[in-house]
């Protein structure tokens, strides 16, 4: 029996953000990735409608597909009538999903009405984008309350929505093996994978320093038979040569995950 697993390939836009949207699709149209969730504070500004239609256009046209807008909403910190700008934004991209941030406390700040708030907000922004047909996702990092796995899975469980789910990228200071345990907790509600390795948290290094370490998190998603978009973030020195090796690096590691022979 084959594994069903399948892997798609692509690319976080605000690596990039000194290139133009057109400098970009062509970089990754050049190294075969696929699949970009454009950012939302430099390629795509919110509210630019026409952008982002000029934007949209140009990545169907190369090929490519939009999986996401990245935007920098802060859930809890903002005027819930203010997301309707970025809802209108991502549909004029036609992107399915739109990143949101959960608040701008870590979880060890946030007290019981922060929570609260941040989850009201939160079903009320799925509702608008769900009867739009666009999903929401959790950015999973540090200072929100997606920056430990216990307050990450709390949030998902309040937070139960057709149109609510998550990121994942490796949390900072744990072994390979505590993420693992972290991707393998919100495989239920993962929508796409932020693909970087950071030795130590801001100190970029090439892909292939952690190339290890990423087939076991891609043997998580094998295992559990999923089809998920993997894109590359943070390259070492906002460098398209770097870009080009690390998804070299990306390839040969998903193309190495992709057919395994299952029990």
């Amino acid at each position: 029996m084959i594994s069903s697993a399948r892997f798609i390939p692509g690319l976080v836009t605000v690596t990039f953000r000194q290139l133009s949207p057109r400098a970009v699709i062509e970089l990754a149209a050049e190294t075969k990735l696929i699949a970009l969730e454009w950012g939302g504070d430099v390629h795509v500004p919110a509210g630019d409608i026409a952008r982002a239609r000029e934007v949209g256009r140009m990545t169907r046209d190369a090929g490519l597909s939009t999986i996401a807008y990245g935007s920098y909403f802060r859930v809890g910190e903002e005027t819930v009538s203010n997301f309707a700008a970025i809802l209108d934004t991502a549909l004029a991209l036609e992107a399915p999903a739109i990143r949101i941030w959960a608040g701008r406390r870590g979880s060890k700040d946030a007290d019981p009405s922060y929570r609260r708030r941040v989850v009201a907000d939160v079903l009320k922004l799925a509702d608008a984008a769900g009867r739009a047909g666009v999903r929401l996702c959790y950015e999973f990092h540090a200072d929100t309350l997606t920056d430990t796995d216990e307050s990450a899975l709390e949030l998902l469980r309040a937070t139960e929505h057709p149109a609510i789910r998550t990121l994942w990228q490796p949390p900072h200071e744990r072994t390979v093996a505590q993420r693992c345990q972290s991707l393998h907790a919100v495989l239920p509600r993962l929508h796409h994978v932020h693909v970087f390795h950071w030795p130590r948290r801001g100190e970029r290094v090439a892909l292939a320093e952690g190339a290890s370490d990423w087939r076991q998190y891609a043997r998580v998603l094998r295992d559990a038979r999923r089809e998920c978009p993997m894109l590359l973030e943070f390259v070492r020195g906002d460098d398209p040569d770097q870009l080009r090796l690390d998804a070299t690096t990306l390839h040969v590691l998903l193309k190495t995950e992709k057919r395994t022979p299952s029990a």
